[in-house]
């Protein structure tokens, strides 16, 4: 038995820009006008938990509960108004497909591991019709590091594999992927890889 567990955002669905700019106005409406580094590689843990308690250590405020709350909840809302009005987000082309052909398989187990909170990445997968039921979720409410969050994918499968492959769009997802010893495929522009999906033989 595989296993194979897939980042979300710029990896299955074009929606890393639209992401991007609704939590940092998110952020934004929240906690004011804060203080931002100039880019989003500049932050060291690059998942929406991580990055908001860096953003909130930079500025000198508290990383309370209830704030941190606040702007998930926030993000959470405006990623439910954006499909809402523009209905879901695109996939990368062949990514349903080849999920689906994951999950029916016999040879395969698949999982999600994402940077994201929970409820934005069930809301923006089952809109955009990927499985969803009795495939395991990790996001940053389980853990702020990347690196754990794609462990807790993994043990939510519960079963031994012969092989671990991750699929990811970013740097963080590359490095992440070779310190866990997992195979890596690359998606998208920004890593020179995957610009759509083929159908998988199961």
């Amino acid at each position: 038995m595989k296993a194979t567990i897939f980042d979300i955002d710029g990896t299955l669905l074009q929606s890393d820009a639209n992401d991007d700019a609704l939590y940092l106005a998110s952020v934004r409406d929240v906690l004011g006008d804060v203080s931002l580094r100039p880019s989003w590689g500049m932050y060291t843990q690059f998942t929406a938990a991580g990055i908001l308690t860096e953003i909130l250590n930079d500025n000198a405020i508290d990383a309370t509960s209830q704030r941190v709350a606040a702007v998930r909840d926030r993000f959470i809302e405006s990623v439910r108004r954006h499909v809402s009005e523009y209905g879901p987000f695109t996939e990368i082309p062949g990514a349903r497909a080849f999920v689906q052909s994951l999950h029916h398989s016999t040879t395969h187990r698949i999982a999600y591991a994402t940077g994201g909170w929970r409820e934005s990445a069930l809301l923006k997968l089952s809109r955009s019709g990927f499985p969803v039921t009795g495939v395991p979720l990790a996001t940053c409410d389980d853990h702020f590091q990347r690196q754990e969050i794609m462990l807790h994918a993994l043990r939510q499968l519960n079963g031994s594999f012969e092989s671990v492959t991750y699929y990811g769009d970013g740097h963080c997802d590359a490095v992440a992927a070779k310190a866990l010893g997992w195979q890596f495929v690359p998606v998208g522009a920004k890593l020179n890889g995957l610009s759509r999906y083929e159908s998988s033989a199961t």
